[in-house]
């Protein structure tokens, strides 16, 4: 069941970052997020510099004991979650409900799929990246540093897009049909307006 007040972000073309920091602060006011397409977000620099920074990453571990963290989540939905950890006060009772009212997903799961997807201009790649900068895709780092599932997700969101298409169609057809019942609708009150006043 989602709450009528519940934003849905389609996360696509977005730099993670900047997303990220825009979600905290909806989080921390309150608001409850879904972010969807995580696997499309954006992250500055070339693949291989991205690479690179990932395995350091990787790399730091408790001495003592690896199990207690750090966890280096390969899934993008799960890198994202952990971006936005980052700037919220996790530790606290507020930082605590705000991370409860946030959810990730990698495509579009039901019921979002069938819902009003919002984007955040602040964010997106086209307005804050300066062309000809590079830039990587987080599904496809995931992808190289362990996330398994990049091909089913690819087939998943294939499906989605053709049942959405036809989803568009039917109810762009449904909207002809009651614009054009107003209009005839319309028509006869005014006619029979006129018909009433002897003209």
């Amino acid at each position: 069941m989602v709450l009528s007040n519940t934003i849905v972000v389609d996360a696509r073309d977005h730099m993670i970052g900047r997303l990220a920091s825009v979600v905290a602060k909806e989080l921390l006011a309150g608001q409850t997020v879904v972010v969807v397409r995580c696997e499309e977000l954006i992250v500055s620099g070339s693949s291989t510099r991205n690479e690179t920074k990932w395995t350091q990453f990787k790399n730091k571990k408790m001495n003592t004991n690896p199990n207690r963290g750090p966890f280096h989540f390969r899934a993008p939905a799960k890198m994202f979650w952990r971006t936005v950890r980052g700037m919220v006060p996790h530790k606290t009772d507020r930082g605590a409900a705000a991370m409860a009212r946030l959810s990730t997903f990698e495509g579009i799961p039901h019921p979002f799929d069938k819902q009003k997807r919002q984007v955040v201009p602040a964010a997106l790649r086209i307005l804050r990246l300066k062309p000809g900068r590079k830039f990587t895709v987080i599904g496809d780092l995931a992808a190289t540093v362990g996330w398994k599932h990049q091909d089913l997700l690819k087939r998943l969101e294939e499906k989605r897009k053709v049942k959405a298409a036809a989803f568009y169609e039917k109810s762009k057809a449904s909207a002809a049909l009651k614009r054009k019942a107003v209009s005839e609708a319309d028509t006869a009150k005014a006619d029979a307006v006129l018909a009433a006043n002897g003209y």
